[in-house]
């Protein structure tokens, strides 16, 4: 077999396996055997059956809640996870039994002694002491081993920092938290561990996860390959746009940019090399489309459950303003990978390989659980109860059809499966809680806020340059502080320490700045990580499968994705692009010039339109593209006047060349 034929050939699910495990730490759990495999499910099962109930019936008071939710999900974790990345074993180590056992004393205090917990002031005992220290370590741990180290350091950092406050340099000084405030505050309080991220993952986010595990047993990832294969794969350079149209689906059910991009990857990454197109670039479609995923809504990697907390703004608004920025960004994808594929002059599928549209129109109904909880949300469900709808539909709506029915032994599956794929969430949100306690007690995000905003401010005090500015020092902040953490974490830690710059410069501004578009800013920037280089685990996923250059595939998936760098700066000017105080008329214009617009850019960054364009042409026409994304009604007037002259000369040169062709041929005549 060729080197080619063998770079072509899709993932075996042995490989898909191991590469996910290699990227993705949520995925690098043990294969346990026997009795302590029982074990596993009967604890994921129960984990399940228990978020089931309180979903259903009511929750318990918020400690019991968030302390038996994390029980659970540390339990598990130290079950499943080894110590050691790459050290998978079937079996438990002995030293994680201990973990097990510490984590069932520590999670259990608060339910034995709720009442006298709840009722005690000032200082702990010694024995709280050492319970809430053991509670810290365990879930730091539990993070490093199911999340990854990133977040883990993170949170060591701010707890030292909490700890350290009086010996701060400048305006990091504090004046510290000894010991006993630390531990009481983690663990004794909803301001640390126990807080508001832990809520919302004992709450919203495990039953939309099981949602998502439901519909899985329907085969509806299947089915978003087909959908997309027959809706795109015909056209010009079909496999990329396969990527793009199935990523954008999977993103609904899936809450991690990596394990989206090795799933639909594995699949859409050969097919792309083998049209034509070169690894590097067959990976970054993937990457930059996988990681479009977790801000498509109606859920966002679960980070929009999230935003409802820490914004204070209702679900509705959320998915509501993620529209046209997913719009968008998929669009700059999907128009690039066209620009490429002609410059290269690649077709689409063979016929042969479309599935029938009779059979793919047959499964439609597996789309209607999604239908179900947008419909609800709109209607204004809690969050909890259309979760929970949205699970009982996908049961009724796969028994449809014979071939997608949940039987029991699926949803035995489904029950666990979804109880798994928490742990990385819960681990995450109880860290993440930390960092959020220690920000709480010190005040370090204003102080963040107010630096940032100072530096700014030392460059420059003409208002729109200082937003700007801070915009961008916000944006690497974000940028860095995403690499390495899930959706979830993600949105926690830059709306934690990076948000607070962008709100502490609406006092020196004449329009304050959105809530809503500000956390939107800094999530965005913050899931762009998983493709922007050194550090871009999505494309070094996709490099698994494609063969490529890890750094030149995040290079190419950042420039693919080059709407993700450019709308939020766009949508914090003009929040119109949010949905925000904007009529139907200026919401269709502003998507209709944008579109136009990404059209432009993805011209100028490919360097190809109807012909190849040269680098005086490509800079003019990417400036084109940035003045009609811009919702100003003067630069949608240069934008638009500047893209017309461009086209023109563009469809004047191919009908030329189209009039020499049929000279040549006459003379030849």
């Amino acid at each position: 077999m060729s080197e080619k034929a063998t770079n072509d050939k899709q993932l075996t699910p042995e490989e898909h396996e191991e590469l996910l495990k290699k990227y993705d730490a949520e995925s690098n759990t043990r294969k346990l055997t026997g009795y302590s495999a029982k074990v596993v499910f009967i604890l994921l099962l129960s984990f399940s059956l228990f978020q089931l109930y309180t979903g259903i019936f009511g929750q318990f008071t918020a400690y019991i809640q968030r302390t038996v939710h994390l029980g659970f999900a540390l339990t598990a974790i130290f079950l499943l996870f080894p110590a050691i990345k790459g050290r998978v074993k079937n079996r438990v180590a002995w030293y994680d039994y201990i973990l097990i056992l510490l984590t069932i004393i520590v999670c259990s205090y608060w339910p034995l002694n709720y009442d006298s917990l709840v009722q005690q002031i000032g200082r702990i005992s010694t024995e709280q002491l050492v319970i809430g220290s053991i509670a810290i370590l365990l879930v730091l741990e539990a993070a490093r081993r199911a999340v990854g180290i990133p977040i883990t350091i993170i949170a060591v950092v701010f707890l030292a920092y909490g700890y350290f406050g009086p010996y701060m340099p400048g305006m990091l000084a504090h004046r510290g938290l000894n010991l006993h405030q630390l531990v009481q505050s983690m663990f004794f309080t909803t301001e640390g561990i126990l807080g508001t991220p832990l809520q919302v993952s004992s709450t919203f986010i495990f039953l939309f996860l099981l949602f998502g595990a439901f519909l899985v047993q329907t085969g509806v990832g299947n089915y978003f390959n087909d959908l997309a294969i027959s809706i795109a794969g015909r056209r010009i350079g079909g496999p990329a746009k396969v990527a793009i149209f199935s990523s954008a689906l999977q993103g609904t059910i899936s809450g991690s940019s990596v394990a989206n991009t090795v799933t639909t990857g594995s699949y859409t990454i050969p097919l792309m090399k083998r049209l034509g197109y070169h690894k590097n670039f067959a990976g970054a479609v993937e990457a930059a489309a996988s990681t479009g995923g977790q801000i498509m809504p109606p859920i966002m990697g679960a980070a929009a459950f999230l935003m409802i907390e820490f914004a204070g703004v209702p679900y509705w608004d959320i998915a509501k303003a993620a529209v046209i920025p997913a719009i968008l960004y998929f669009s700059g994808i999907w128009i690039m990978t066209h620009f490429e594929a002609k410059k290269l002059g690649l077709l689409g599928l063979p016929k042969e390989e479309i599935p029938p549209k009779k059979e793919v129109l047959k499964k439609i109904h597996l789309l209607l659980p999604i239908v179900v909880i947008v419909v609800l949300l709109f209607q204004g469900m809690s969050i909890e109860r259309t979760a929970l709808y949205g699970i009982l539909s996908a049961i009724l709506v796969s028994l449809i059809r014979k071939d997608t029915r949940i039987t029991p032994s699926k949803i035995l599956f489904a029950l666990t499966s979804g109880a798994r794929t928490a742990l990385g969430v819960a681990a995450a949100t109880a860290c993440a809680g930390l960092i959020v306690g220690i920000v709480t007690k010190t005040g370090l995000g204003l102080k963040l806020g107010n630096g940032l905003v100072g530096i700014a401010s030392s460059i420059t005090s003409t208002p729109s340059l200082l937003l700007f500015l801070t915009l961008f020092f916000t944006m690497i902040t974000s940028i860095i502080l995403g690499i390495g953490s899930p959706t979830t974490a993600n949105y926690i830690i830059t709306s934690t320490i990076a948000l607070p710059a962008i709100i502490a410069l609406n006092g020196q501004l004449e329009v304050a700045i959105p809530v809503l578009a500000a956390h939107m800013f800094v999530f965005y920037f913050g899931i762009v990580a998983d493709i922007t280089p050194p550090v871009a685990l999505a494309a070094f996923a996709a490099t698994g499968i494609s063969k490529g250059d890890p750094i030149r595939t995040g290079v190419n998936a950042s420039k693919l994705a080059i709407a993700a760098f450019i709308i939020p700066y766009m949508f914090v000017f003009q929040p119109q692009l949010l949905l925000i105080d904007t009529t139907f008329l200026e919401v269709s214009w502003t998507l209709f010039t944008a579109i136009i617009g990404m059209i432009s850019i993805g011209a100028g960054l490919i360097g190809f339109w109807y012909r190849k364009i040269n680098w005086i042409e490509r800079i003019v026409t990417i400036l084109a593209g940035l003045l009609l994304i811009y919702p100003e009604s003067y630069t949608d007037t240069i934008g638009l006047i500047t893209f017309i002259v461009l086209l023109a000369f563009q469809l004047l040169h191919v009908r030329r060349n189209k009039m020499n062709t049929s000279e040549v041929k006459d003379v030849s005549l």
